[in-house]
């Protein structure tokens, strides 16, 4: 069987304890990196696991190799961070299991949205996910020319070293909205900043780090 587990976004101390049991006793435990899972791991006092990689550079044959080891053995799928299968490549693995009936269970825990729709302060009754934009230049702008049609409050993430680039990109594309970024959630270093993106430029400037934004609807 294939356990879907949450694993903290910053704090190790936010690992659940049925996440705990679970990678305590899984046989396999599929990661994006072996070193940020198996840090985890040590830091609970869990060594002596059974790795396997799937990430960005993953095949499609890869994802069958696992899936057939689910059903074999008792699996474990995390992420570097959050919610597994949600934007990242663990969603084939899942669809793949589920589609060989192979039993497929959540151990829920940290997610980065939920946090920052948390610490928002506002009633999102609706919003829209938008993830993570192109990187491509044209069709970056041709996403974010989409967006600008879009009346409701949008989510956006990116890789760190981007933060600087979707700031640039919201001062150019929403100059008027006002937006709520996180950093660093569950981190010592957590901020949560508010305002246009101009102001949020000059606070941030080269930084790069871990983050979520949402566009307000204001």
């Amino acid at each position: 069987m294939l356990w879907v587990v949450a694993t903290p976004v910053g704090d190790p101390g936010d690992l659940t304890l049925r996440a705990l049991e679970i990678l305590k006793t899984c046989d396999v435990v599929i990661c994006e990196s072996t070193k940020e899972t198996s840090r985890l791991l040590r830091h609970h006092g869990i060594t002596g696991k059974n790795y396997e990689l799937l990430n960005e550079h993953s095949e499609p044959a890869d994802v069958l190799k696992l899936a057939d080891l689910c059903k074999h053995k008792t699996v474990a799928l995390v992420s570097d961070g959050g919610t597994p299968a949600f934007c990242d490549p663990g969603a084939d693995l899942v669809a793949r299991c589920r589609k060989l009936g192979i039993e497929v269970k959540p151990a829920l825990g940290a997610s980065s949205l939920m946090g920052l729709l948390s610490l928002a302060g506002r009633r999102l009754d609706q919003f829209v996910f938008r993830g993570f934009l192109p990187a491509e230049t044209e069709e970056r702008r041709r996403a974010l020319r989409e967006l600008q049609k879009e009346k409701r409050p949008v989510v956006l993430m990116d890789t760190p070293y981007r933060l600087k680039k979707i700031l640039a990109d919201m001062e150019e594309h929403f100059p008027q909205r006002v937006l709520f970024l996180v950093r660093d959630l569950s981190l010592p270093g957590e901020k949560c900043l508010e305002g246009k993106a101009s102001e949020l430029r000059k606070i941030c400037g080269d930084d790069k780090a871990e983050f979520m934004l949402l566009l307000t609807s204001e």
